[in-house]
């Protein structure tokens, strides 16, 4: 008998026998699907807010801040800017010119349906051109706000986190009120968080007369951003910093999505040592119970080296099965549920849906796997070692 079919066999044996041992194996199993569960519903968290970010970001287009601002609440360009940024090179053409929106940004607070606590919600001045510049942005329900008018269209995300954004309402808002007559999507993006109405409207309402915050460009195509960027770096009447939309998305997702990530990772740690230890208890438990078993097989012409592969089988079976059980649990629970959050470089509130996706599964069940084989190492050595003449007169 050669030393793989040594290993095939005695594998094989063992994981046959674990029903032997089912009260210590179910323990073992579902204190990994524990961690498991635990680790993907948080990462899916971060990662459903990430890709709600990213969303609806488009190769060609990008967004102008003043230059040294890392957001739209700390950035500010006067129309004169916003003018000079529309002529500059490489922006697509529309009916109406150049395909640029120049873009107020303000919180204001609403309640949470849920909860019916105070949240900060976007409220976004835009140009005619918005819906040009950003093509994700559909009008699902109602009608678009008509310029001139305190007028308002909500995000499907915004609608359904907080009260009383439906249409035909009015919501008071310093001292004015606005009517909502349109819900939009935006393919998931971040947008569908936001309530959007006329920048020439809300500049008056918030004294911001001639000001602004952004500009959003649709780009000829998305070789064309160099030949924008280098025309504003340059231009010595402004002092502008220019990004594509999605490297915009995707630095203003990163310090949340990373916290989340590295709490995730925690948490799941403290969680796995003690699963660590439940697979230790088990397979140390399991090695004894096999002791006349193993110093027969060695007694036989067994090598130590298949006994230990089985008992690292045994624990790794274990850890697959718990691993996959609590990924599964985690992607019936988490995997489309709908959450809003804080995002911290706007403090305003965003909605978003979690994302259980493959690659997380993957990592998940891969991570039950390392535990199974760190459970299962010291006792494996110690079934390998076991002297024989002793074992074998073991009752």
């Amino acid at each position: 008998m050669n030393w793989l079919s040594q290993i095939i066999s005695v594998a094989g044996f063992s994981i046959r026998t674990i029903p032997e041992r089912k009260g210590a194996a179910i323990a073992a199993a579902v204190g990994i699907a524990g961690v498991v569960g635990v680790l993907v519903g948080v990462l899916a968290i971060a990662e459903g807010f990430r890709q709600t970010m990213i969303a609806s970001a488009r190769p060609d287009v990008a967004i102008v801040l003043r230059s040294g601002a890392d957001n739209e609440m700390n950035s500010g360009l006067t129309r004169e800017e916003t003018r000079i940024i529309s002529t500059a090179p490489g922006i697509k053409n529309g009916p109406n010119g150049p395909l640029t929106s120049s873009e107020l940004f303000v919180v204001i607070n609403l309640l949470k349906r849920s909860t019916r606590t105070d949240a900060n919600v976007p409220l976004r001045g835009v140009e005619p051109n918005a819906y040009a510049v950003r093509d994700t942005i559909q009008i699902v329900e109602g009608r678009k706000f008509e310029p001139g008018k305190n007028e308002i269209i909500v995000g499907v995300g915004a609608a359904r986190a907080f009260a009383d954004l439906e249409i035909g309402k009015d919501i008071k808002v310093g001292k004015n009120l606005w009517h909502v007559v349109g819900l939009f999507s935006a393919g998931g993006g971040a947008e569908e968080s936001e309530i959007w109405t006329d920048a020439a409207v809300l500049q008056p309402a918030y004294q911001r007369e001639d000001n602004f915050q952004s500009v959003y460009v649709k780009l000829a195509s998305p070789e064309s951003f160099t030949e924008f960027k280098d025309f504003l770096t340059t231009h010595p009447q402004v002092k502008t910093k220019q990004s594509k939309l999605g490297d915009y998305f995707l630095d203003q997702s990163s310090m949340l999505s990373d916290f989340i990530t590295t709490i995730g990772v925690f948490i799941a740690g403290l969680m796995a040592l003690g699963a660590l230890f439940g697979a230790l208890n088990t397979m140390y438990g399991a090695v004894a119970a096999r002791t006349r078993e193993i110093a027969t097989l060695r007694a036989l012409g067994f090598g130590a080296m298949p006994v230990m592969v089985s008992v690292l089988a045994e624990s790794v079976a274990l850890a697959l099965v718990g691993g996959v059980a609590g990924a599964g649990i985690a992607f019936l629970s988490f995997n489309g549920y709908q959450a809003s959050t804080l995002n911290w470089a706007s403090f305003s509130q965003v909605t978003f849906r979690f994302a259980v996706t493959p690659a997380l599964l993957t990592q998940a069940v891969l991570f039950a796997i390392a535990l199974g084989v760190l459970g299962g190492l010291l006792p494996a050595f110690r079934a390998a070692r076991l002297p024989i003449a002793q074992a074998l007169r073991e009752t």
